[in-house]
């Protein structure tokens, strides 16, 4: 029962299939134009529990720039070319995403760069963070990475492919489960 004036948490609901229909939008996944300059393409699979692909998750990424800058620009959703540092892609019927963006750089001295991510899915209670980091030496150094056994780190580190863009499988249960965070007021 609820006392006068309180309000009490609600259970989270489980999210989609209906986020992969509802909140895509066409330029979504280009955070760049395609062929630009410095572009590079972002990509891997969702994956479940069981190892089979995920169909209708949501992506979002939020990404420093080229020069590790955290973008301050409104807009996202109506792309003027101007580099937001956020899109949003949803899975195809294999369970693929990608980005076409910039290659971000590390924020800070001592940090690698990375994509921060969002998930949305089926069967999710609630959406889940992960981020997916830039493959190279400032990995080694990398605050949150060296905070995890070493076993784990490799579930948040990008492959480079042979176009030079990033590959990154996402797991979202079950063995090579990607390493999932939290946030103060997001915790579920």
């Amino acid at each position: 029962m609820r006392e006068q004036g309180r309000s009490t948490p609600t259970p989270g609901q489980t999210v989609g299939p209906f986020f992969h229909y509802a909140l895509p939008y066409d330029d979504g996944p280009r955070l760049a134009p395609p062929g630009a300059a410095g572009t590079i393409r972002l990509h891997g699979t969702v994956y479940d529990g069981a190892g089979a692909p995920v169909p209708d998750a949501l992506l979002e990424i939020r990404q420093a720039d080229a020069a590790g800058r955290i973008p301050r620009t409104e807009g996202s959703l109506r792309r003027d070319g101007r580099f937001t540092g956020w899109g949003r892609a949803a899975t195809d019927a294999a369970g693929r995403y990608a980005f076409t963006t910039v290659e971000p750089a590390p924020t800070r001295d001592g940090a690698a760069a990375y994509f921060a991510v969002t998930v949305f899915a089926r069967g999710l209670l609630d959406r889940v963070f992960t981020r997916i980091y830039i493959p190279g030496p400032a990995l080694d150094g990398d605050p949150l990475l060296t905070a995890l056994p070493e076993e784990r780190r490799g579930t948040l580190v990008a492959m480079r492919d042979s176009n030079g863009g990033l590959r990154h499988d996402i797991r979202l249960q079950g063995d090579g489960e990607t390493v999932f965070l939290t946030f103060p007021g997001h915790d579920g």
